[in-house]
């Protein structure tokens, strides 16, 4: 049966910082690499460790024989000591070997650790009379309009606290929500507001999500106290070219090495431990379905009643299984970007975006069918276009996929009670296994296609792991996609 619940543990995750930095780096989960962090071909594992035997489904390539795995700057964690932002929550460190070997010249410190970019603080608050509305905000000048209704996510007035991710133009945001039950008629009984900020990259805002929660409830308590979040804001604001009427509004420059200039980047958010884990195990082996969506680079919407934050990470996994580190793979298609959580002030942007994933608690998005292409209501998967019906039906190679991935989880937890190995986590697993998956196929297209006989046949087929017969359809999109120009020829039947 799959999980019903997706309550546990993600809502509740708070981490516990150690006595020092070094307790706290053994104790930390590794967060994920940044989304501005590019795929290179080398092991993300520290020093001494071997790289997990993780086989892909389907085909029996693994880890240890291939040089494809995560990003250069796959980091482990440490406790913040400052207190200044993230109060426990993890910072980004180099795991071992990666750009140090390419740039020895270059500190880690140098290399690896991510500026502090909060382009702005804000305030939320509901009122009876009035809705939503910004409170306050730093710098006084910033355009947030549209935020009051992305850091209160509809339908918030039946939970007591949520987290919700966010897009403001070219910016992400975090906001921390929390409802306190007052003694108020004018109130009528209830008190709601939202502390968020917005930075030029959402792999930063976990960082703050500890400070976030204590400072929803700080103005609960004691509206109108804003120095701490002034504090906050002067000692981690972006330093951002501003326009001539001092409003930020163009999208910031990523300061990147030359040398990943190159690479195709990996969609990354920081995570805590669990959160693919639980993604596949909610959706259980319609897991496929979604990753064939994500690799065709289609619109997906997922619908949830709040509380919304758990559903933002529904967006990052679902972006995850689309991940290539082939080059030159994907170069011709659209981004598939992380919209994470939208309402209806978001349609205009929707309309013009070729690939996104998104979730929403607003049931009218389910009539806007001109705006999505597969709508994903708790653990149904839809689509209203006709082309992609078939694609909703699991084969037996998808149903073997999942055995397999299911398999080497159970393998994983195995190693890890009982030899205490704990040298990768299911994180790392189910990256692997969708991006292996991944660069088989597209390595076998591309050495198909720049053959004498450029021909895919049922042989090719099954040694990237799919059903010749299940899988036609989704083949035929992929190459149509992605401008692979092969035949496709199974039981006689060509098509181009």
């Amino acid at each position: 049966m799959v999980k019903q619940s997706d309550r546990a543990p993600l809502l509740d995750w708070e981490e516990i910082p150690p006595a020092d930095a070094s307790q706290a780096a053994q104790q930390q989960h590794p967060p994920l690499p940044s989304r501005e962090e590019k795929v290179a071909p080398k092991s993300s594992q520290p020093h001494g460790r071997r790289p997990p035997a993780v086989t892909a489904a389907g085909t029996g390539w693994s880890t240890a024989a291939t040089t494809v795995t995560h990003s250069p700057e796959s980091s482990a964690t440490a406790a913040d000591p400052s207190g200044t932002g993230s109060s426990g929550r993890p910072r980004t460190k180099p795991p071992g070997p990666g750009r140090n070997a390419i740039f020895p010249g270059l500190s880690s410190r140098d290399q690896w650790e991510e500026k502090d970019q909060i382009v702005a603080v804000f305030v939320v608050t509901f009122g009876t009379r009035s809705g939503n509305m910004i409170e306050w905000c730093l710098p006084h000048d910033i355009n947030l309009d549209g935020v009051e209704f992305k850091s209160i996510a509809s339908g918030s007035h039946r939970i007591t606290s949520d987290f919700i991710y966010f897009r403001k133009g070219c910016y992400f945001g975090l906001a921390c929500f929390a409802n306190m039950p007052v003694d108020s008629e004018l109130e009528r009984g209830a008190r709601m507001k939202s502390v968020g900020i917005l930075s030029p990259s959402y792999t930063l805002l976990y960082r703050y999500m500890h400070f976030l929660e204590n400072q929803v409830r700080h103005q609960l308590k004691c509206p109108g106290q804003y120095s701490p979040l002034e504090a906050f804001y002067e000692d981690k604001k972006a330093v951002l070219p501003p326009t001539g009427n001092g409003l930020v509004t163009a999208c910031p420059t990523w300061s990147v090495t030359t040398i990943n200039r190159c690479m195709h980047p990996e969609m990354k958010i920081t995570h805590p431990a669990g959160c693919m884990s639980q993604f596949i195990q909610f959706f259980g082996e319609h897991i496929m379905v979604l990753w064939k969506f994500a690799l065709l680079r289609k619109r997906v919407l997922i619908f949830s009643p709040p509380p919304i934050g758990v559903v933002c990470y529904r967006v990052y996994c679902c972006c995850c299984l689309a991940n290539v580190s082939l080059p030159g793979i994907g170069v011709s298609v659209p981004e598939l970007r992380p919209f994470f959580y939208i309402n209806i002030a978001d349609i205009p942007a929707l309309e013009t975006e070729l690939s996104y994933v998104a979730c929403t608690t607003e049931k009218i998005f389910e009539e806007k069918k001109e705006l999505y292409d597969v709508y994903v209501d708790n653990q149904n998967v839809k689509t209203h276009r006709s082309h992609l019906q078939p694609l909703l039906r699991l084969n037996a190679a998808d149903k073997e996929k999942y055995r397999k991935l299911s398999e080497q989880r159970q393998m994983l937890l195995y190693t890890q009670e009982v030899d205490g190995d704990c040298t990768t986590n299911e994180e790392d697993l189910f990256i692997l296994f969708f991006m292996e998956l991944n660069n088989r196929i597209f390595q076998i297209l591309s050495d198909v296609a720049g053959s004498t006989d450029p021909t895919l046949t049922s042989e090719h087929v099954r040694a990237m792991g799919l059903d010749p017969q299940g899988d036609r359809f989704f083949l035929l999109d992929l190459l149509d996609v992605y401008q692979i120009d092969v035949a496709l020829v199974i039981d006689n039947l060509c098509c181009s």
